[in-house]
């Protein structure tokens, strides 16, 4: 998979830009708050219709311009797609092929994108949150069914925790809808966790693989999914009846919480060394190691999982990592797939790369036209 051109128009700081983009290897070179984590953005947006920035989406469009509009031609499969987005205060609207999607789960996976940033570096130190959304983002670009599990659990989610609310407050005194709420939440929360289960075991096997290699078959990186829900098996129906009894164990906790207290929102991802608890004794150094090979490790997994390798953006990654790191991250992607990367110099990469980039230097918003070296 690759991407042969990228549009935009009134999209933060650019007005109108088109570029073409005939390399494997595409680098925005500038001084910080020109507007290179822009682009890479535009093309994370492109992919997944929302920003990794900002929930925000007045954000995105330029300032004093009602909408922004992003384009590009996505080459898989020996086919080429066209994708469009337009962002507006009326909301998103999408094409595949010039026609418009109804539905995110149709357009999402056209343009798989694995976004590695030094934010991304604390994927192992950082909030459960920021591992739960890690899961859900990477899923749901290879399985549209997860994304709608997804969407449907958190409707439903904010449904009965409202109605807990009114419960408990008794604004409300029919029980039996929040029995039906329960059942809804259980169904749609069962297929998210059964998912989210499997995922992890074949993203543990990657990982690991780099993991030793990074750490040259020191350590052996295993990862866990803690869910709030204990389960004998880990089948749909296991889970179905796990998370059924235990919504009736916890019902009147509930009531006085106000608030739902299981379930995939609120599951923890582990990770564990010889053993050893990542996030909570694991050093720096092998935080910030086992952060890479997970990220590192998306690009086979997706390769397995859809036949295709994604593309990888990396925004100024390169400054956070020390030189053995920098020489595993530019091996694992070495001739493998398309890679946009940002950063102010490529002094401390240059003597690494071993495929031709393609330049293109960013001031003020504007590019002052291509380079190759």
């Amino acid at each position: 998979m690759r991407l042969n051109s990228l549009t935009l128009r009134h999209f933060r700081n650019y007005d109108e830009l088109q570029l073409p983009f005939a390399k494997d290897l595409i680098i925005f070179l500038g001084e910080n708050a020109q507007g290179k984590t822009n682009l890479l953005e535009s093309i994370y947006v492109l992919a997944m219709t929302r920003s990794h920035r900002t929930t925000n989406e007045q954000e995105l469009i330029e300032w004093d311009c009602a909408e922004a509009y992003l384009a590009g031609v996505v080459e898989k499969k020996q086919q080429t797609i066209p994708l469009e987005l337009g962002l507006s205060k009326k909301g998103r609207k999408t094409k595949v092929n010039h026609i418009e999607q109804k539905k995110l789960s149709s357009y999402i996976g056209q343009l798989n994108v694995i976004l590695f940033a030094p934010e991304d570096l604390s994927l192992v130190k950082g909030t459960p949150q920021l591992r739960r959304k890690f899961l859900d983002m990477e899923i749901g670009q290879i399985d549209s069914v997860y994304l709608y599990n997804l969407v449907q659990y958190q409707q439903v989610l904010k449904q009965r925790n409202q109605y807990l609310k009114q419960l408990a407050e008794k604004k409300q005194t029919d029980p039996l809808y929040l029995d039906i709420l329960t059942e809804q939440l259980v169904t749609f929360g069962s297929k998210i966790l059964w998912t989210r289960i499997n995922f992890v075991k074949k993203l543990e096997y990657w990982a690991n693989q780099l993991h030793q290699l990074i750490s040259q078959e020191k350590e052996t990186l295993t990862l866990h999914y803690d869910a709030t829900v204990a389960f004998e098996e880990a089948n749909l129906a296991d889970i179905e009846a796990a998370y059924s009894q235990a919504f009736a164990a916890i019902r009147a906790k509930e009531l006085f919480r106000q608030m739902t207290l299981i379930g995939p929102h609120r599951d923890e991802l582990v990770f564990f060394i010889n053993g050893k608890n990542v996030q909570t004794y694991g050093s720096q150094g092998q935080q910030r190691t086992t952060a890479l090979s997970v990220k590192l490790a998306e690009i086979d997994l997706m390769k397995a999982e859809t036949g295709e390798y994604p593309i990888l953006l990396l925004d100024d990654v390169m400054s956070e990592l020390d030189d053995s790191r920098q020489v595993h991250l530019l091996e694992a992607i070495e001739g493998k797939v398309q890679t946009f990367l940002t950063t102010t110099t490529i002094e401390h990469v240059r003597d690494k790369m071993t495929v031709q980039p393609a330049i293109y230097y960013v001031n003020q918003g504007k590019l002052e036209g291509e380079k190759t070296e």
